[in-house]
């Protein structure tokens, strides 16, 4: 495609207005002021996107995410944590197989894509059902089912390592498009030796992890009480967690010993400030992240505890509160915002050539139009974005060079078929429950 006279926002928040941004194959192959020559376009047989009033910007990393748990969007509302997993979440999720989660990922995705994200981080199960949803619609994903186990756990004879052993094989034939982690749930839901295992089988494997990461008060004191006053940043530490690229949700009640171990083993922090206000866990101290030189990220968490997987409004939301919480406007400008949600995500996911809008770079974008009234006028072109824009301004999303949404619609999701689906599980899980 040529997207013809169109402003762009790039990886760095810089605005540049009346561009030409070509692709060809899976790559930008062309990033002026004025048009590629005619052999160039016609050697691609490209299409002609006409770019004016609308703008264009490298794709989002949603990097914290349960997303079948759209099938649980509105379900055990009103709960802290702990009572809302043990009470509501874990028994409607043990009822759920493999085609729940396709049916549930496939609305998910199509939210995303709909906000313009072109990568996730997931932590989920039944992967098989996820990883065909992930296939089928384009977007990239990094996934794992996380472990969660006590003393008497084997985790190789534990169905969250055969589900990513599986996956690690299914990813082969993706070309890097998806990619299968390790992880755990979180520092109170495993044993140490299960830890340690993780941590030895990460290391052979050469996989990412991901876990949950002082999310609440209660789990991060809990944790100091169980292991000699040791927080559970420092407990994974002593296990050599970390030594594995890591990103860590939440992180809402770091201390700063946390925060000096996490920048030393360059942990990413994924922040979910819709999760963390909803569940009553928190604020997590985003301006404290940057100011220590921690790689940050932005993650919806899943759909029951935000209760949508919008990036441009938790993108919003994040920058709000870093601003009204520390009493300093100056905080989350665009050039703060955009690296965060988009480079840093690349990185973390270990994502070459991607999060960057650059000649030779993955063609990952969105495009956003400016014809809405709560868009208009301009002083500000990314302010406008990130404060005013909406979800339903996101016209187009390409991944790898693909158009995977544009216009309400992506190629690869029957929406009618997804919504009748989650209907149908919706009613079956209850009716189930309730007997």
């Amino acid at each position: 495609m040529l997207f013809k006279d169109i402003s762009i926002i790039d990886h760095r928040g810089i605005t540049h207005d009346n561009m030409y941004l070509g692709t060809a194959s899976d790559k930008i192959i062309w990033l002026e002021k004025f048009s590629p020559p005619s052999e160039l376009l016609s050697s691609v047989d490209a299409e002609i996107y006409e770019g004016r009033d609308k703008v264009l910007l490298p794709g989002l990393y949603n990097m914290h995410s349960h997303v079948p748990m759209t099938l649980l969007r509105g379900y055990g509302e009103g709960l802290p944590l702990k009572r809302w997993l043990q009470e509501k979440i874990f028994p409607f999720e043990a009822l759920l197989d493999a085609n729940d989660m396709y049916w549930g990922t496939l609305l998910g995705v199509y939210e995303m894509l709909a906000s313009g994200v072109v990568s996730f981080s997931d932590m989920y199960m039944r992967l098989e059902g996820i990883f065909r949803a992930v296939l089928e619609t384009g977007i990239k994903a990094n996934i794992t089912n996380a472990f969660i186990g006590n003393e008497d756990t084997d985790i190789f004879h534990d169905r969250s390592f055969a589900e990513v052993t599986e996956l690690m094989h299914n990813c082969l034939s993706t070309e890097g498009r998806i990619i299968a982690e390790a992880g755990i749930h979180a520092e109170y839901s495993c044993d140490e030796r299960v830890i340690r295992d993780i941590v030895d089988w990460a290391k052979d494997e050469d996989l990412n992890l991901q876990v949950h990461l002082s999310e609440t008060r209660a789990e991060h004191e809990e944790c100091k009480g169980r292991h000699q006053n040791l927080t559970p940043a420092a407990y994974l530490n002593s296990l050599d967690f970390f030594d594995q690229p890591t990103v860590a949700a939440h992180c809402v009640y770091l201390e700063d010993s946390d925060l000096d171990i996490l920048h030393d083993k360059e942990v990413t922090i994924c922040h979910c400030p819709s999760s963390n206000l909803k569940l009553g866990s928190g604020i997590a101290p985003l301006a404290k992240f940057m100011q220590r030189d921690i790689a940050v990220t932005i993650g919806t968490d899943g759909a029951s505890s935000n209760n949508n997987l919008n990036m441009l409004e938790e993108i919003s939301l994040a920058a709000l509160l870093a601003k009204g919480v520390n009493q300093d406007p100056s905080l989350m400008k665009t050039e703060d915002i955009l690296p965060i949600v988009t480079a840093n995500g690349a990185k973390a996911q270990g994502r070459k050539n991607c999060g960057k809008l650059e000649v030779g770079a993955q063609a990952d974008l969105f495009i956003m139009d400016l014809q809405k009234a709560h868009m208009r006028p301009v002083y500000d072109l990314p302010a406008n974005i990130f404060f005013s824009g909406q979800s339903a301004d996101v016209v187009l999303t390409m991944v790898d060079g693909k158009v995977v949404y544009r216009d309400g619609i992506a190629p690869g999701i029957d929406l009618e078929r997804v919504f009748f689906e989650v209907d149908r599980i919706k009613e079956e899980k209850l009716h189930k429950l309730s007997s």
